[in-house]
Order: structure tokens, then C-alpha cells, then sequence
């Protein structure tokens, strides 16, 4: 019954969805190379909440917990569980004061409005997924980028989106060179739960009343542990708050 109430409903938020992304590709193209940095970083704000309101169309809501653990003044790698698209929208809003980057794979690069602009613009990498010595490089600009600037990478260690909510085996490398290079940085695990519900259905219609979640655990000093103990806290850490339901 839920699929079938879905489909008016969806082909509403489709429309809003991608009015947004289209409206906001220009205005991050003025933003960024007319005003500079600061008004692009400002415009994929604004657009990452009218496109959380677009989801609320279907019913969807976002709560982010214990949001002052995170650290201020000092770069953050935010590592998390990964379900779908809209864990992306949800932290570059709620995160916006921690200025996130993202490592993403390259097929995001081109081909979306606002969203692959903002990627190869915004100060995210792209990384070839298939080619492990690639990507080694591009991530470790990245980490100098925040432990110069004091900024936020968001890395999702699984590699890809779990369909179903249950999470894939964390892999080292993108982390581990991450916290090599930004080393005064603080690891911030998120456990995001039911993003995968919005697409439970496949790509089209829609899941309805999906309760996004985002719980952030507390900060872990890259220099207070040997990589291997940080990652298994990390991990942990992500994977014990994860609802399977």
C-alpha cells in the first residue's frame, strides 16, 4: 500500500528535487567564480536545506544528536556509516560550521546538476574506486587541505551505500592516510540509521516517513592511539548504534 500512495507523492518530490538542483547549478557557477569561496560554500548551504525541505515531501524528518561533542578550532574526519544519497544532504547542512569535504567517486563528478559542480568546485575529491593507487594522493590533499584550513573530511569507509541498512566491512587505507597527513586532527564517528529507507523501494517511487538519524560519538585524537586501536574504537563505535529495523 505504501508504494502504491508513493508514486503521486514521489513524482512531487522529484519535481521540487530537481527544480532545486537546477536553480542552484547557476547560482553556485556566480558564487564561486565571481564572489569566491565563502558565497559558493554559502550557496551549497542554502541548497542542502531547500533540498531537505523537497524530502520532507515524503515525510521525512532528520535529527541530529549530540552535536556539541564535536570539536571546534581543529581539523575533523568524520567517518560514517553509509545508506544513500541523503546522508550527504543532511551533513553538509548540519555540519555547514565544519565546512565538510567529502571523498566521493569520480562517476559523481559530472553528469548531476549542482551536485557534481559543487564536488569538483566545493573542495570534496574524487576518487577512482577501482584504482586504489589514485586514489592514495588525491586523499592525502585532502587531509593537508583540513589540517591547514581547520576544516572537515567526510569519509564513509564502506566504499559504497548499504541497500539495507546493515553495514559493509570498514576499509583502512582512505582513514589511515587521512590521519597521517592531518595529524592534530579529531576522528568524530557517525552512525547515520534509516537513510536507506528512502529508497527501499529502489530509485523510484519513494519510501515515505523515513526517521533519519545522525549520532555523533565522541571525538578520538588521531595522536593519542596507534592507527590500528583508533580504527577498531572508530568502527565500534559506528557500527553499535546502527538500527536494523
Amino acid at each position: 500500500m505504501e508504494k502504491i500512495i508513493s508514486y503521486p507523492i514521489s513524482f512531487i518530490y522529484a519535481f521540487f528535487f530537481l527544480l532545486t538542483l537546477a536553480i542552484f547549478h547557476p547560482i553556485q557557477w556566480v558564487c564561486f567564480n565571481v564572489f569566491g569561496y565563502q558565497a559558493h560554500k554559502k550557496s551549497v548551504d542554502c541548497m542542502s536545506f531547500f533540498l531537505i525541505k523537497c524530502t520532507n515531501i515524503l515525510g521525512t524528518t532528520y535529527t541530529l544528536k549530540n552535536k556539541d561533542l564535536i570539536p571546534k578550532g581543529v581539523p575533523v574526519i568524520f567517518v560514517a556509516n553509509h545508506q544513500s544519497l541523503y546522508d550527504i544532504i543532511g551533513m553538509i547542512w548540519y555540519l555547514r560550521s565544519f565546512h565538510t569535504k567529502f571523498v566521493s567517486k569520480k562517476e559523481l563528478g559530472k553528469g548531476i546538476p549542482s551536485v557534481s559542480y559543487n564536488l569538483r568546485h566545493g573542495g570534496s575529491v574524487l576518487i577512482d574506486r577501482k584504482d586504489p593507487k589514485q586514489a592514495l594522493p588525491i586523499i592525502k590533499g585532502l587531509a593537508e587541505y583540513i589540517e591547514k584550513h581547520k576544516r572537515s573530511a567526510v569519509i564513509f569507509p564502506e566504499g559504497t551505500r548499504s541497500k539495507n541498512g546493515k553495514p559493509k566491512e570498514f576499509a583502512q587505507s582512505g582513514l589511515k592516510i587521512l590521519c597521517k597527513y592531518a595529524p592534530s586532527a579529531y576522528v568524530v564517528p557517525i552512525t547515520i540509521n534509516n537513510s536507506w529507507k528512502i529508497l527501499k523501494f529502489g530509485s523510484f517511487p519513494m519510501g515515505l516517513g523515513s526517521k533519519l538519524e545522525y549520532i555523533i560519538h565522541e571525538p578520538i585524537a588521531v595522536k593519542d592511539y596507534p592507527f590500528d586501536e583508533l580504527m577498531t574504537k572508530t568502527e565500534k563505535a559506528v557500527i553499535q548504534s546502527i538500527k536494523y529495523n
